[in-house]
């Protein structure tokens, strides 16, 4: 009995741990962003897609795989579109990963983090 009721707590504890996506609609939050790039090229992402560090993409972690945002630098009004296909950023305290497409185009590559407004659009 004590394995049965060990086994079902580890289960639903999994299950509790596991990535949830959230609805995208009305997302807008504001938080620091940093980027990813050459070493991770080619690498596949959590969508299964290969990261290409030229594409405008980003990873988020929850908001589901082919959601559109719009991502605004605070610090100089730069905004860029990009599409999310994978999960992070893996560092507390950042809200989201964009390729360095994106991070050039937003004109963060010299400090390599920013802040960052973060707006969901319609798909």
């Amino acid at each position: 009995m004590w394995r049965l009721f060990s086994a079902c707590a580890l289960l639903t504890l999994l299950a509790g741990c596991a990535g949830h996506d959230i609805d995208p609609r009305g997302y807008n939050e504001t938080g620091s962003a940093s980027y990813y790039g050459a070493r991770h090229q080619g690498k596949r992402t959590a969508s299964g897609e290969r990261f290409d560090q030229n594409s405008m993409t980003a990873a988020h972690r929850h908001l589901p795989f082919g959601t559109r945002l719009l991502i605004t630098n605070l610090g100089n009004a730069k905004s860029v579109e990009v599409r999310v296909n994978d999960r992070g950023p893996h560092t507390r305290g950042r809200l989201i990963d964009v390729s360095r497409k994106a991070a050039e185009q937003l004109g963060m590559l010299g400090s390599g983090v920013a802040q960052v407004r973060v707006q969901a659009l319609d798909n």
